[in-house]
């Protein structure tokens, strides 16, 4: 008997291959990761800490809408001044960036305690019983 194995054929061009590496392409083709978040939960509040290098504290912004906390950060590294020479290789990030928790109904934004130090942005978010009550569940008979 007789086994025949198959075996997806790729096309290998090693020159294609060598320039596809990450610093012979464009930024946007290998996106950098931004916003990486830690979320620690202690015995009364919840700890985010947001990683932010580069930003600074005046161009990022908080608030909490619906039930979502929302971070915003923007940072221009573009100069003001006419750029001297073609660049060869850019990856400084210019732009913005943003990321929405769920923290609920009941968290107001005074309650929310804000730090930022050596580009980390940490959050301390209070555990907060709902004020509303659950209405009662109520079944729906069934008949025959």
């Amino acid at each position: 008997m007789m086994y025949m194995m198959i075996v997806p054929r790729r096309n290998y061009d090693l020159f294609d291959d060598f320039f596809d590496d990450p610093f012979f392409t464009k930024a946007d083709k290998h996106p950098m990761p931004m916003m990486k978040t830690d979320i620690r939960e202690g015995e009364n509040n919840y700890i985010i800490d947001v990683d932010l290098p580069g930003f600074d504290k005046e161009n990022i912004k908080i608030d909490v809408e619906d039930g979502y906390l929302n971070i915003n950060a923007s940072m221009n590294t573009k100069d003001d001044q006419e750029e001297k020479g073609k660049f060869i290789r850019r990856e400084r990030y210019s732009g913005e960036c943003s990321r929405s928790f769920y923290v609920g109904e009941d968290v107001e934004a005074e309650d929310i305690k804000a730090s930022f130090k050596n580009g980390i942005l940490s959050l301390e978010i209070p555990k907060v019983d709902p004020k509303k009550e659950l209405p009662e569940k109520k079944y729906i008979e069934i008949g025959e």
